[in-house]
């Protein structure tokens, strides 16, 4: 229970460290925007032409009495939208790191500068679309594995009492696992900890990681929430990465940016880690 408030604790701090450097939160909402508005209108053309699609789909629906045709039809589209809406709460965070990774690289070395007891942080030194490869890459990886619990958790949520009450829980531990690994692959993608030891460091702090991914995965359900957090779930996820593999942090809360040139978005002193 102890690691439980740890990783929630993450959280907070994550947020309050770009609540204190104000242009590096300012920089950090872009991406979020971007893709929020592509999801949206991803949406919306579900929203208005789901129906036609479901009909389009279902020709064999066409001869069957009244009103069974449009009860059959309408419990699809209202499927196909849930799935959706699924889908796009597993995918956010993957597609907005992906095209606010530059930037996302940045503010989490900014951290690790910030916290770090020299003053350093590591690097990758791998090009910009060897960075965007892996990323994109690993982020298809943990998709898949997120769209298998998605259909299982769907299916169960079928079955009478268990799965309108446990299978929701459920469906947020595991969404709040994966959301973690998403965010903290910016720092242990840095690192040189591939993907398969990313998931067996996660799976060996589940409590640590559920304290920290399932209250953030509640949130990102509210509209526009998840534009807002990124930022300083990005923050908070860098910390997390940094107890995961041991590493000495201290409390940088006290600094900010001041009036100098924001250091997310500039170079600095950093330690540096093997490259793949």
């Amino acid at each position: 229970m102890r690691d439980l408030g740890a990783g929630f604790g993450h959280l907070l701090k994550g947020q309050r460290w770009v609540a204190r450097h104000g242009r590096s939160y300012g920089f950090g909402l872009l991406p979020g925007l971007i893709t929020l508005v592509l999801y949206a209108a991803a949406l919306v053309g579900l929203a208005l032409w789901g129906t036609d699609f479901v009909a389009w789909a279902t020709p064999f629906a066409d001869d069957w009495p009244s009103p069974w045709p449009g009860l059959f039809r309408g419990f699809l589209t209202a499927v196909l939208f849930a799935l959706a809406l699924l889908l796009a709460v597993l995918t956010f965070t993957a597609v907005t790191l992906l095209i606010g990774q530059p930037f996302y690289e940045s503010l989490s070395e900014r951290v690790d500068r910030d916290v770090s007891p020299d003053g350093t942080a590591p690097e990758s030194n791998l090009p910009l679309w060897r960075e965007l490869w892996i990323s994109g890459r690993d982020s298809l990886r943990i998709l898949l594995r997120a769209a298998v619990w998605g259909v299982l958790l769907f299916a169960l949520g079928f079955i009478p009492v268990v799965g309108q009450t446990v299978v929701p829980v459920v469906g947020f531990f595991v969404t709040g696992f994966f959301l973690t690994e998403e965010l903290a692959s910016v720092a242990l993608q840095r690192r040189g900890v591939e993907l398969r030891e990313r998931l067996a460091l996660l799976r060996s702090r589940k409590m640590l990681v559920w304290g920290f991914g399932t209250p953030l995965s509640v949130s990102f359900l509210v509209p526009f929430v998840a534009v807002f957090l990124m930022p300083g779930a990005v923050a908070g996820a860098t910390l997390l990465a940094r107890e995961l593999l041991g590493e000495e942090t201290r409390d940088g809360d006290d600094r900010s940016d001041g009036g100098s040139a924001d250091p997310a978005v500039s170079s600095g002193p950093a330690g540096r880690t093997p490259t793949r």
